[in-house]
C-alpha cells in the first residue's frame, strides 16, 4: 500500500483554493505572557460549516470521476464529516446521502439537511450506520466517502498544516511544536505530512481525550491499539475505536509523542479560548489546546501551534464550559 506524500497535500491545496477559508493563526499576548512562550491557534472553529471536514471532503469528490459523481456519494457521521460531506457535493453537484444516529442534535441534521444532502437515520443500539451506507452503495452506485481513514480525506484535511507554517513565518516564527486534534488521525497525520514537508525541525503531535487514547497507546506500542469504550467522553468527535490502516503507519513515520487530556481540562481549554481568542470551540476541537495549556505539550520557551478544528457545540456544554469561570 502506498502511502500519501507532501506533493499530495499542495496538490489539495490548489483544488481547495478559494473553496476553503485560510482560517486565521491567532495570538494572545496575555496567554503568552502566562505561559512564557508564543502559542498560536488555528481556528478551523472558523472554516466553513463549522470544522476542517470540509478541506478533505471535497478534495475526495474532486478527486471522483465524472461518472462516480453523476451517482453520488455516501458517508456515514454525527456531525462534522455530515455537514462537510454535504457541503461538499452541494459546492460540486454531486448528491450526497448521509447516515446519521436518530439522536444527533438536531442543529448538525438540519445544517447537513440546507447543504441539500438527503440524511438517513438509524437508530444506534440496533443498527449499523456502516452497513446501512454499504447497502445504499451497493444499490445507487454511489461512492463512500469516509471520514478519516483515505488519503484523499487526509491530504485535504492537510492543506490546514500548510497555512499554519506559512502564517507562522509570516509573523516571523519558527514552530517548535504543532498539535491536532485526534479522532482516527487523519487531521494529524494529513498536517503532519504539510508541516513536516515545510519545517522538517517541528514536531507534530495528535491530542486526545483520557480513556480514548488510541493513537498514542498505539504509537508507543509500535502496533495499533483499540479502546475499551466507544463513547464516555464529552468530545463526542474524537471516538474513533482505533487509528485507521492508512492513517496509522503515517502516524508512526511522523507524529511525535501523543497528548491526552481530560474532560475538565478540555472544558477548561474551551473556556479560554471564548475569553482571550473570542473563539466558540467545541469539546473535540479544544484537546490539543488544553495540552498546551495544562504544560503536556510544553509552550515555555518555545514556539508552539495548536489547531481548534470545530466549533459545532451544544448550547449546553458551551454554557457548562464558561461556567468554569465565574465572572
Amino acid at each position: 500500500m502506498s502511502l500519501p506524500e507532501f506533493a499530495d497535500v499542495a496538490a489539495a491545496a490548489k483544488r481547495l483554493d478559494g473553496i476553503a477559508l485560510r482560517t486565521p493563526l491567532l495570538e494572545n499576548a496575555r496567554v503568552n505572557a502566562m505561559l512564557g512562550g508564543r502559542l498560536f491557534i488555528k481556528a478551523e472553529c472558523l472554516q466553513r460549516t463549522g470544522s476542517f471536514k470540509l478541506r478533505g471532503a471535497y478534495n475526495f469528490l474532486s478527486l471522483m470521476s465524472e461518472a462516480q459523481r453523476r451517482s453520488g456519494a455516501v458517508g456515514w457521521s454525527s456531525g462534522n464529516h455530515a455537514q462537510g460531506l454535504a457541503e461538499a457535493g452541494r459546492l460540486l453537484g454531486v448528491k450526497t446521502t448521509i447516515v446519521m444516529p436518530a439522536d444527533a442534535p438536531a442543529l448538525k441534521v438540519a445544517n447537513t439537511r440546507a447543504s441539500g444532502a438527503e440524511i438517513v437515520l438509524y437508530d444506534r443500539v440496533k443498527d449499523s450506520r456502516e452497513a446501512i451506507g454499504r447497502e445504499i452503495a451497493a444499490r445507487t452506485g454511489a461512492t463512500i466517502v469516509p471520514p478519516y481513514d483515505h488519503a484523499w480525506i487526509l491530504t485535504g484535511q492537510g492543506t490546514a498544516g500548510l497555512e499554519i507554517v506559512d502564517q507562522a513565518r509570516a509573523l516571523g516564527a519558527t514552530l517548535d511544536a504543532v498539535a491536532a486534534p485526534c479522532s482516527g488521525g487523519g487531521l494529524a497525520t494529513g498536517i503532519a505530512l504539510a508541516v513536516k514537508g515545510l519545517s522538517p525541525s517541528t514536531s507534530v503531535h495528535a491530542g486526545e481525550p483520557a480513556g480514548f487514547d488510541d493513537m498514542m497507546r498505539s504509537l508507543a506500542a509500535g502496533e495499533k491499539q483499540t479502546n475499551a469504550r466507544l463513547s464516555g467522553s464529552i468530545c463526542d468527535a474524537l471516538l474513533a475505536p482505533t487509528p485507521g490502516d492508512i492513517t496509522f503507519p503515517l502516524a508512526r513515520d511522523l507524529l511525535g509523542p501523543g497528548l491526552v487530556v481530560s474532560d475538565e481540562e478540555v472544558l477548561d481549554a474551551m473556556e479560554l479560548a471564548f475569553r482571550e481568542f473570542k473563539l466558540v470551540v467545541e469539546p473535540g476541537g479544544a484537546v490539543a489546546l488544553a495540552a498546551a495549556l495544562t504544560g503536556k505539550m510544553p509552550v515555555k520557551g518555545r514556539t508552539v501551534a495548536v489547531v481548534c478544528s470545530g466549533g459545532n457545540v451544544d448550547h449546553e456544554t458551551f454554557a457548562r464550559a464558561l461556567a468554569r469561570r465565574a465572572p
